[in-house]
């Protein structure tokens, strides 16, 4: 009997072009990969090479020219709108490079955002938003507001929120574009750690070495395509 996991990520002939003409950008040409569960995959490329195109993608926040992106099963690019929300409400978070947080919200209340969503009930989040805030080291920063935060701390706050949900795919573009290097080095080794202990699979674009060195894998874009 066959024990081969089915891919968490299936994409073939993924396509994206902006513009027309003289003037249009060929993002992403027949891209085609597979990451399997529990896998953390860097993608890497120069500025502008197409990582955001492919997560925004992945992701149902933009919709490929050609191709399909199946997630958990689900083939993403033949859902409709409201399938798309279940989806990233249900099975995909994103991790930002601006962090996005609601700066009204402490830091607890950012993390419990998702599960507000999903009306789970109030102990049950209160308790998730606790684990996850110990998961992240900022149990002491709870009733703490975004500007209160350090960037690596604001960014441990969306990684939480990202998992309050429990995702079964985590997205992040360039989660440590916006820090310091010790501290982006301790923002990645968390990534890994939570992808560990979460049970997560992640799709990381990123351009640090280090990052890519925690990476179960690696793919290098160029030129709209995907090679490694």
């Amino acid at each position: 009997m066959s024990t081969t996991l089915e891919p968490m990520v299936e994409v073939r002939g993924l396509t994206r072009t902006y513009g027309a003409g003289p003037v249009s950008v060929h993002a992403l040409r027949e891209v085609s990969f597979e990451v399997a569960p529990g896998e953390l995959v860097a993608v890497v490329g120069r500025s502008g090479s197409g990582k955001t195109t492919l997560l925004n993608l992945l992701g149902g926040l933009d919709r490929p020219d050609a191709g399909t992106v199946r997630v958990d099963g689900t083939e993403v690019t033949g859902l409709d709108d409201q399938g798309l929300s279940a989806l990233r409400r249900d099975s995909i978070s994103f991790v930002f490079q601006t962090f996005g947080l609601i700066p009204a919200l402490t830091a607890a209340e950012n993390v419990g955002v998702p599960l507000r969503l999903r009306r789970t009930p109030v102990a049950e989040r209160e308790q998730r938003v606790a684990l996850l805030l110990d998961l992240v080291g900022l149990r002491e920063h709870a009733l703490q507001r975004p500007a209160e935060l350090s960037g690596g701390q604001q960014q441990r706050v969306g990684i939480a929120r990202a998992l309050a949900g429990s995702p079964r795919l985590l997205l992040a573009d360039e989660p440590t574009g916006q820090l310091d290097a010790e501290t982006g080095l301790s923002v990645m080794a968390l990534l890994r750690a939570v992808v560990e202990s979460e049970g997560v699979t992640a799709v990381v674009a990123t351009h640090d070495p280090v990052l890519m060195s925690l990476a179960d894998r690696v793919l290098t874009i160029a030129d709209g395509r995907v090679a490694g």
